[in-house]
């Protein structure tokens, strides 16, 4: 019996002994403390509105954007094989945060200086239009290059088949307006069932039809990018977009191509603008004829100039409003709800 109570008592001290060196061991072990999460900088109304995601077009890819609560994540830009030896390229990809509509271009903005010296961002206002956007297209796409483009919105019902050629060419997709009218004004002139009229509007309806017929025509998401036609801004529609998480884009150099006949103009505007400001957000038109000609010997003199292509890649898309939607779907009823390009619709067969 008493060898029974002491053979007890043994493997009693045993497990005692191997639990506490197990307990030891584990006590002992460093546990890595919680990251403290990142602070998030002040600075501007949207912070951190401007990260560096790539350095060269081929490591876009690896930059792809974290989901967010607003709106839907853009999808990730995809590398671009160049066989052109001397195409100027993108030599900066940056990613745009566009919460609380950050302002770039320092005509009017003066927050985000993010720009090196050299560094050119190139922006399309007034597209599609047949010929001259795709002229511009096969220029950047030549050249290995993006640029953000502005159509406005009813061009884009026009012309979907061109807008959905920029978008699958990985250029980024903002928008300019229904019908270009200037938002400080409440009545201009439109295009209205084929006839030029004098319309009253809404500047908010103008800002919202834009977006809703630009993300109609390309059929998928579309940058949370904005500009203002003519650059006129007024404070209550700057806040507006801000609510909407859209970004506003002036400029730092408005080529002015509007008023040229000639692409050699065209050229020297440009060039000369950035000679003397070093860089910066360059404004043409896609739209106009001359610069459509001038677009392709526009990107030999800047690669010619050692000037570098930064493309700003939205983080998130932009979210429509339902309303506005079903409002371009009315627009667009009859004949027009055909949204596939004309080139699949329509081929020369013999001539």
């Amino acid at each position: 019996m008493r060898l029974a109570v002491i053979a007890s008592a043994l493997a009693i001290v045993l497990c005692v002994a191997v639990f506490g060196t197990i307990l030891f061991q584990k006590a002992s072990i460093p546990v890595p403390a919680p990251e403290s999460p990142q602070a998030t900088p002040t600075e501007g109304r949207a912070p951190g509105s401007v990260v560096t995601v790539a350095d060269s077009a081929a490591d876009s890819v690896a930059a792809a954007p974290v989901a967010a609560a607003q709106a839907p994540p853009m999808p990730a830009a995809m590398p671009t094989s160049c066989s052109n030896p001397n195409a100027l390229g993108i030599s900066r990809v940056v990613e745009i945060d566009t919460t609380g509509g950050p302002g770039f271009g320092f005509e009017h903005f003066k927050s985000h200086d993010f720009l090196r010296e050299g560094e050119v961002v190139l922006t399309f206002d007034d597209g599609p239009w047949p010929k001259n956007t795709p002229a511009v297209l096969a220029a950047l796409a030549a050249h290995c290059t993006k640029a953000i483009f502005f159509p406005i919105g009813l061009h884009a019902t026009y012309e979907p088949g061109i807008l959905k050629q920029v978008a699958a060419a990985g250029h980024a997709i903002g928008s300019h307006t229904w019908c270009h009218q200037d938002l400080s004004k409440t009545k201009g002139r439109c295009n209205v069932n084929g006839k030029v009229q004098t319309v009253e509007y809404n500047p908010k309806d103008e800002i919202e039809m834009g977006i809703s017929a630009v993300h109609w025509a390309v059929g998928g998401p579309t940058a949370p990018y904005f500009r203002f036609p003519a650059l006129r801004q007024p404070q209550e529609l700057i806040d507006y977009l801000g609510k909407r998480n859209i970004a506003i884009f002036s400029t730092d150099m408005d080529s002015f191509d509007f008023k040229m006949r000639k692409p050699e103009q065209v050229r020297q505007s440009v060039m000369e603008k950035l000679k003397k400001h070093g860089k910066g957000i360059v404004l043409v038109h896609d739209f106009q004829h001359a610069t459509a000609e001038a677009a392709m010997d526009l990107l030999n003199d800047l690669k010619a100039g050692g000037y570098k292509i930064v493309f700003m890649k939205p983080k998130y898309s932009v979210t429509t409003i339902a309303s506005y939607d079903e409002a371009i779907l009315k627009q667009l009823k009859g004949p027009m709800t055909d949204n596939r390009p004309t080139s699949s619709v329509v081929r020369t067969i013999s001539e």
